[in-house]
């Protein structure tokens, strides 16, 4: 590890770089939730899919710092598109165990890196959360969908569904991780994390 752990600008442009493109992969993912049983889904498709660009950047990562701006970015971008505050708050909690696991293993463990990748999915549940907590305002804003969309999402995410979402996130995020790691095993081994 480094011993400077101060970020500079190339550690913030490879913060952005991998962010925008994760981001991307997520819009696209998300498109999916119109059709009511890819809502659900999104908890399971988002993490295992954007595990391989994470995984690429967690290569990059050698300070502190760098995945909990990520994970904010994240938060932002949600806010901005409409998602509320929930995904921006789910985000600092997971960017900050990310954080935590991958400094455990001094940025050099692969395990700890697809630990980590599943402790940053679970961001993915604050998009969930106004279903589960403000469910009349969640559907109000989602009139124009029209009241089909509204039964069938109501019921495929009953209030039991919350805990399983937060699961599968996690889960699939080690997917996703071990996707990614495998997928990268040569950028691994280049940065010294295989």
């Amino acid at each position: 590890m480094e011993t400077d752990n101060k970020l500079k600008g190339r550690d913030l442009i490879n913060v952005g770089i991998y962010g925008a493109i994760y981001f991307v992969i997520l819009m696209a993912i998300a498109m999916l939730g119109m059709i009511p049983i890819f809502l659900p889904l999104l908890s399971v498709l988002v993490p295992i899919i954007g595990g391989v660009p994470f995984m690429l950047f967690l290569t990059k990562v050698k300070k502190p710092g760098m995945i909990f701006i990520f994970a904010m970015i994240m938060g932002v971008m949600m806010l901005l598109t409409g998602m509320g505050p929930w995904p921006l708050m789910t985000c600092a909690i997971a960017g900050i165990l990310a954080e935590l696991c991958v400094k455990r293993g001094d940025y050099r463990s692969a395990k700890r890196a697809v630990l980590s990748y599943g402790l940053f999915s679970m961001w993915i549940f604050g998009n969930y959360l106004p279903l589960f907590t403000d469910y009349d305002g969640y559907f109000a804003q989602r009139a124009d969908y029209g009241q089909a969309y509204v039964d069938a999402v109501s019921k495929l995410m009953p209030l039991w569904m919350a805990p399983v979402l937060l699961a599968a996130c996690f889960i699939c995020g080690i997917l996703g991780g071990l996707l990614g790691r495998v997928l990268l095993k040569k950028h691994f081994e280049k940065a010294g994390l295989a």
